[in-house]
């Protein structure tokens, strides 16, 4: 139905069903409650009270039972002061005087007993005939021989009576109660409603491209998680775009560089320069070492790749550390010596064996590396080391270039952050430092910085080993 699509009315309906379905049921609940554990039990509880009064005065006097008017005498005099109409009945049914002169219009008018056959003296009877409760006791002689039967009987005033007496004054509350209801209903319902169409027409906003605007915290707390939950998506958004604009203008930036100078060269080669050996040689190198350059920069896209898918794959192996260090270190130590660098190597020996990814591990390394060798000027010295230590693997790259500024070594690990300018993460993409921090964290490890900001940066990180 329309009408159950709307919160607003669900919760409107939600204040007005307690009092036209739950509170009929609750009330009949407690009248039946209130006539069977209550009211019936202190009817009968009365009768039976007065009953065993009755039987006790006339069971020593056996006039009583042969003298109708005596016995009427006795039932007039005692009435006002019992609960209920007291009849005399004998032993065959008929009745002999009655509180109520219907009762005693007849002396021949029979009365239907129940079965009395196994009722001792101060027994009774208790009999409920529609809206009518009797009890009946036999009274005995001093003999202990039955002479006669005691009936007191009253009509039953039940709740159900008393309420249909109240009746138009409960319908009246019942009328002002869904009238509250829908005030109150209708309150909560816009209060809620409210801070639920702000967030709905943030998202739509958001649907539509446009990023920028802020939910209101406010409401309830779970609609204020809602909302908060909304604001980070927003932030996040917000965040993505800024990156994939920085991305853009730093793809830009730097396949421009290398793509202009393999562009002069060609122009070069094809004008003539290639008639000179030495100059072609010297072309052709350049334009090698600017397609290395493009490929680093591939390979950084594509960990940028696996960033935004939000894990990385680990082909894990177990790695003998120290052989694979050799191996993966003397592959750059070409690189720093052809720029004029010093290069030191501290690898521990007899290193631990680790689960890793060799090729994911080595393009972190390598990053380290690389950077420590690009901005380290000629002169300089590089320093690779690696050590066990408490179960874990501890591997550094330090160098004595251009140091990072204390208030950028909490942002140097982010994408696409350059740093400041003539600073050492001016250049590239601004990709390395993230994508070796993820590969790490995959690992199971971490990754550090310190620098004093001046001169000199030592990258550390760490990785569990497999038998500490």
């Amino acid at each position: 139905m329309k009408l159950f699509r709307s919160l607003r009315n669900r919760l409107v309906l939600s204040h007005i069903l307690p009092v036209i379905l739950v509170v009929p049921l609750l009330v009949g609940m407690l009248v039946y409650v209130l006539e069977t554990r209550l009211l019936l039990p202190m009817v009968y509880r009365d009768l039976a009270k007065d009953a065993h009064l009755m039987a006790e005065i006339t069971s020593d006097q056996p006039i009583f039972w042969m003298d109708g008017r005596i016995s009427q005498a006795l039932v007039d005099g005692v009435t006002p002061y019992l609960s209920g109409r007291v009849s005399f009945i004998t032993l065959d049914g008929h009745l002999l005087a009655a509180s109520d002169m219907v009762e005693n219009g007849s002396a021949s008018q029979l009365v239907e007993l129940p079965e009395l056959n196994n009722v001792g003296r101060g027994d009774i009877v208790e009999i409920r005939r529609g809206a009518q409760a009797e009890v009946f006791a036999p009274v005995f002689d001093i003999s202990g021989k039955a002479i006669g039967i005691i009936r007191v009987s009253t009509r039953i005033v039940t709740v159900s009576d008393e309420l249909y007496q109240l009746r138009f004054l409960l319908g009246a509350i019942l009328i002002i109660s869904v009238v509250v209801g829908i005030i109150l209903g209708s309150a909560f319902a816009v209060s809620i409603n409210r801070p639920i169409q702000r967030i709905t027409n943030s998202i739509l906003a958001i649907a539509k491209g446009n990023w920028q605007s802020h939910v209101a915290e406010a409401g309830p707390d779970e609609l204020r998680d809602l909302a908060q939950a909304v604001n980070t998506l927003i932030d996040r958004l917000n965040s993505l775009e800024k990156a994939r604009r920085q991305l853009l203008a730093n793809l830009v930036h730097e396949l421009g560089r290398p793509l202009g100078a393999i562009r002069s060269a060609v122009q070069a080669l094809l004008k003539g320069a290639n008639n000179d050996p030495a100059l072609s040689n010297e072309m052709l190198t350049g334009i090698d070492s600017e397609t290395v350059r493009l490929q680093r920069l591939l390979e950084d896209l594509a960990g940028l790749h696996d960033q935004v898918l939000g894990s990385l794959e680990l082909n894990r192996v177990s790695i003998q550390m120290d052989r694979w260090l050799v191996t993966t270190v003397s592959s750059w130590e070409s690189a720093a010596v052809e720029k004029g660098l010093a290069w030191k190597v501290e690898i521990e020996p007899s290193l631990p064996e680790v689960s890793a990814d060799p090729d994911r591990l080595g393009q972190a390394l390598g990053n380290l590396l690389s950077n420590a060798i690009k901005f380290t000027p000629p002169g300089g010295l590089v320093t690779v080391a690696a050590k066990s230590l408490e179960g874990r693997l501890i591997i550094s790259v330090a160098d004595n270039g251009p140091g990072i500024p204390l208030d950028e070594q909490g942002k140097i690990f982010e994408p696409f952050y350059r740093g400041s300018h003539g600073r050492r993460i001016i250049q590239g993409m601004g990709l390395g430092l993230s994508i070796a921090r993820d590969i790490i964290t995959a690992h199971g490890g971490e990754i550090e910085v310190e620098s004093d900001g001046n001169s000199g940066c030592r990258f550390t990180f760490f990785i569990p080993v497999l038998n500490p």
